[in-house]
């Protein structure tokens, strides 16, 4: 039996974070939640994944901080981190690709959506 693939939700929104995790979970992954960048980076330090889906807005860390806290970091450097934001303006979005992020997934974000960015990162669970 192959382990599920591991995804981190870091959203400072509640519900957010929970609507992606029970997709994420209904397309065969685990995922652990983070409620700001501070969280996350604990988290990041006790577990691997294999996906960060990343609100750009959060409180403490911003999320452009965090991302970069993630690159710096030899054990996370091809880690897909992506942007996980309501605000998808071709503006943000080529900032945030700048910043280090891998793409951008819209909120609130559909089933089908996040079920293409699950086959692009765990092709065998998400089909």
């Amino acid at each position: 039996m192959t382990e599920a693939p591991q995804a981190l939700v870091v959203d400072d929104n509640a519900l957010n974070a929970r609507l992606a995790a029970t997709l994420l979970g209904r397309l065969g992954w685990e995922a652990r939640i983070a409620d700001d960048g501070r969280h996350a980076l604990a988290l990041l330090a006790r577990q691997s994944f294999d996906v960060v889906l990343l609100d750009p807005c959060l409180p403490l860390l911003d999320g452009e901080e965090l991302c970069r806290h993630i690159r710096r970091k030899p054990q996370c450097e091809s880690l897909p981190v992506i942007a996980y934001t309501g605000h998808g303006h071709p503006q943000e979005a080529a900032r945030l690709l700048a910043s280090g992020f891998d793409r951008l997934l819209a909120k609130p974000t559909s089933f089908n959506d996040l079920r293409l960015l699950c086959q692009q990162y765990a092709p065998a669970i998400a089909e």
